[in-house]
């Protein structure tokens, strides 16, 4: 069976990461999670006092920083996914907070971080056999990517499962504030300068507001199968 790659592309909070996770696991790929990527050096920037008090970022400060933002990846052998790594340091709930999430679209906007992030993925990606998930890799970062899925959830859906995740974890949450952050990030992101948000012309919709995580996954599962018998 031929080595693909996937390109799993959407909306903020529509479940890509787990979707990605999950089926690189079945399959054996590599995962790739880039909009980790993007958290990790939102983080880095709010530790940094790289915001200016407008929101805005000190985008200046921050270029002369990016040299010192290194992103890793390391298996979790309790949970057999990844987690992310800033400076060495595991940063995987923390940049799941709504503080990141709050700020991580005007990051992502930035043209030095696109440029530089979308380097390391490429190079991650380069031999296939790889499962990524962002908001422009199957336009993008592997516009020649085999399988390319783009996936959507209403925005009441999205705010409500990340609510419910955030609680899960014990971390402070309000759906009203959730919902007006999934809502500004899907205009940021579709409407930012460079690379937007947009789904490819060959990319496949995948609408998951209603289906389950196993039904999700079993879509998913066959479309690969289809892609790498053909």
């Amino acid at each position: 069976m031929k080595k693909i790659t996937i390109a799993i592309d959407g909306h903020s909070s529509c479940g890509k990461s787990t979707m990605a996770k999950d089926l690189a696991r079945r399959v054996g790929y590599i995962y790739v999670d880039t909009g980790a990527m993007y958290r990790s050096v939102t983080l880095y920037a709010l530790r940094h006092h790289l915001f200016n008090d407008d929101g805005s970022v000190n985008t200046a400060a921050l270029q002369q920083q990016m040299a010192d933002i290194h992103i890793s990846f390391r298996l979790n052998a309790e949970t057999g996914r990844p987690d992310t790594y800033l400076n060495g340091e595991c940063v995987e709930q923390l940049i799941r907070s709504i503080e990141v999430s709050s700020h991580v679209s005007p990051i992502a906007a930035v043209p030095f971080v696109r440029t530089a992030l979308v380097a390391q993925q490429q190079l991650m990606g380069r031999d296939k056999g790889v499962v990524m998930d962002g908001r422009d890799i199957g336009t993008v970062v592997f516009p020649d990517a085999e399988l390319k899925i783009f996936v959507t959830a209403s925005a009441e859906v999205r705010a409500r499962r990340r609510y419910d995740e955030l609680q899960q974890k014990g971390m402070p949450a309000d759906y009203a504030d959730i919902l007006k952050n999934v809502q500004e990030r899907d205009y940021i992101d579709s409407h930012r300068e460079v690379s937007p948000l947009r789904q490819a012309d060959d990319a496949l919709l995948l609408d998951n507001s209603h289906m389950t995580i196993d039904e999700q996954n079993e879509w998913l599962m066959q479309r690969f199968t289809e892609r790498t018998r053909s």
